[in-house]
C-alpha cells in the first residue's frame, strides 16, 4: 500500500497511468463493454464503479487541455434512453480534481469503439449502468 494513492488503483493500473504519455487515451469501460474485442491491454477493475475510479485516478492524472474535450462518452443510440445521472456522477467526480471541465463530449457508438481500439488501455469495471463508458485523454503535468 502506498500513501496518498487510492486503494481502488491496482498496481497494474498505476503502472499504466504512469506509462501513458501526452495525448494517450484510457477507456474506463462499463461491465457490458466488449473491451477484449477492441484492445489487447485490458486491466480488470471488476466490482468498481466508474465514478469512484474517476475520483481515484484524476488526482494523479492531468487531463489534456490542448485539443478538444479530454473527456468523451458514447452517445445514445437512436431509440435508446440514457440515465442522466451517469454523466452527472462522472462530472461531479471529474470536477473535484479538474474544475475546468465544463462538460463531456459525446461520440457515436462505432467511433467510440474505434477510439477504444486505439486507446492505450481499457479498464473493465463493474459499472452496470448503460452508456457508462468514458475515455480520458492524458495531458501534460504542470510542475
Amino acid at each position: 500500500m502506498l500513501k496518498g494513492i487510492s486503494p481502488l488503483i491496482s498496481p497494474s493500473l498505476l503502472e499504466t497511468l504512469a506509462r501513458m504519455g501526452h495525448g494517450d487515451e484510457i477507456v474506463l469501460a462499463d461491465a457490458h463493454f466488449p473491451g477484449h474485442s477492441y484492445n489487447n491491454n485490458i486491466i480488470r477493475a471488476d466490482g468498481l464503479k466508474i465514478a469512484d475510479l474517476l475520483a481515484a485516478i484524476l488526482p494523479l492524472f492531468e487531463l489534456d487541455t490542448y485539443d478538444g474535450s479530454p473527456v468523451i462518452m458514447m452517445d445514445t443510440v437512436k431509440g435508446d434512453t440514457v440515465d442522466p445521472e451517469v454523466e452527472e456522477d462522472y462530472l461531479d467526480a471529474i470536477r473535484k480534481s479538474d474544475p475546468r471541465i465544463s462538460g463531456i463530449e459525446k461520440i457515436g457508438r462505432y467511433e467510440f469503439y474505434e477510439r477504444a481500439e486505439n486507446a492505450f488501455a481499457v479498464v473493465m469495471t463493474g459499472e452496470t449502468r448503460k452508456y457508462g463508458n468514458i475515455i480520458l485523454r492524458k495531458g501534460v503535468t504542470s510542475v
